[in-house]
């Protein structure tokens, strides 16, 4: 795994994720089943596009994900906190061709995913207590990508509790995300050049 040190949400940061698929896209690869995902070629299409031009598609920011960008500093911070220990920043974790941006390392063995949803969601979140399915994907992606043991999965909203909850590595799954992706590579190399 090779780390490229840039903050997050930067233009750097941007421009070493361009073109190549990221742990939050996973889910539009395969499913948390296993599954080919149905938005396959579409995200395949969008960073063989991507790679050609040399520049991310700009993405839709509404102010609820805005609020959540704020707050992650806050949620870290608390978390650092209230576990005694200190969190890492990283910028883009590249390995073999993929990546994922974790919020944070913690320890040698850990990584951090923060995510900040409106009250609603949140709530929602305490009352499941378990890793909401729609991230299923990034944090496995992102354990296959660092290498790292486990996930602390962190949703957060000032004045409620949080949310915390540890993801070890499902090996059966993350079997089946290395296979997908190696896939998946070696098509978008094949897009990119024929388009190019």
């Amino acid at each position: 795994m090779k780390i490229i040190e840039c903050e997050q949400k930067s233009e750097e940061w941007f421009q070493a994720r361009c073109g190549i698929p990221t742990a939050s896209n996973f889910s539009k690869i395969i499913t948390s089943q296993g599954k080919t995902s149905t938005q396959r070629e579409k995200y395949m299409f969008q960073l063989a596009g991507e790679a050609v031009i040399g520049k991310s598609e700009e993405t839709y920011h509404n102010a609820a994900m805005i609020r959540g960008i704020e707050l992650e500093s806050e949620a870290r911070e608390y978390y650092s906190f209230i576990n005694s220990v200190t969190i890492d920043q990283v910028g883009f974790c590249l390995a073999d061709g993929y990546g994922a941006s974790p919020d944070g390392f913690v320890g040698q063995d850990g990584v951090l995913e923060i995510k900040c949803p409106i009250i609603s969601t949140h709530v929602g979140y305490l009352l499941e207590n378990k890793l909401p399915v729609e991230y299923f994907q990034q944090v496995h992606g992102e354990l296959l990508v660092t290498g790292r043991k486990w996930c602390d999965f962190v949703s957060y909203f000032p004045g409620l509790k949080p949310l915390i909850i540890r993801v070890e590595r499902d090996e059966s799954f993350l079997k089946k995300l290395e296979i997908e992706l190696r896939v998946f590579c070696k098509e978008l190399e094949d897009v990119i050049a024929k388009i190019k």
